[in-house]
C-alpha cells in the first residue's frame, strides 16, 4: 500500500509545516494562543499539543520511544502547558519520526499492528500501513484546523501545499 518513501516524504513534510504553523503560532502572545476560539479542541495551543500527543502515542505503537506524559486524550491537551516546552517537545518528537522514517523498510509496512486505542477502550488491529498513513493524516487534519484559527486571529502562515515543499 505504502512505501518506505512514502513514509520519508510524509515526515519531511510533518517537519516542514511543523515549522511554518510554529513559526506562525510564535507570533501570538501566549494569551492568545491559549484562548478559546471554539475549535474542537478549543485553543491553538491545545490542539497542538493533541498533534504532539497522538504522534507520541503513534510512535509508541510503532515501537519508538516511551509514549507520552498524559495518559488520555483530554489530558493530552495540556501536556504542555509552556510554549518553549511544546516546542521542545515537538522538536524531539520531530526528530524520533523521521529516524523512523528512515529506517522503515517494506516489510515493516506489511503485516498488522494491534494497539490499544484510549478513545475506544480496547485493543484494535490495523494494518501497518494504514495505521502510518494514519499518523501523518491525523496530523495533516489537525494542523489545517490550526491553520484556521491563525488566520482567523489575523496570522497566515505559509503554504502548506505538499509540491511546495522546500
Amino acid at each position: 500500500m505504502i512505501t518506505p518513501a512514502y513514509v520519508q516524504t510524509m515526515a519531511r513534510y510533518n517537519i516542514w509545516q511543523n515549522e511554518n504553523i510554529y513559526a506562525a503560532a510564535a507570533r501570538l502572545p501566549d494569551g492568545a494562543r491559549t484562548q478559546d476560539r471554539g475549535a474542537f479542541f478549543g485553543s491553538i495551543h491545545a490542539t497542538l499539543n493533541h498533534i504532539l500527543w497522538a504522534d507520541q502515542i503513534w510512535l509508541k505503537r510503532f515501537g519508538v520511544g516511551e509514549g507520552p506524559m498524559a495518559k488520555t486524550i483530554p489530558e493530552g491537551l495540556s501536556q504542555y502547558p509552556a510554549w518553549d516546552g511544546l516546542v521542545a517537545a515537538r522538536n524531539a518528537c520531530d526528530g524520533a519520526i523521521t529516524s523512523f522514517a528512515n529506517a522503515i523498510t517494506p516489510a515493516a509496512l506489511t503485516g498488522d499492528l494491534t494497539w490499544y486505542s484510549v478513545g475506544a477502550a480496547r485493543d484494535l488491529v490495523t494494518p501497518m500501513g494504514i495505521a502510518v498513513t494514519h499518523m501523518f493524516n491525523h496530523q495533516t487534519h489537525h494542523r489545517g484546523q490550526v491553520h484556521a484559527l491563525l488566520t482567523a486571529s489575523g496570522i497566515k502562515p505559509g503554504s502548506t501545499d505538499l509540491p511546495f515543499m522546500i
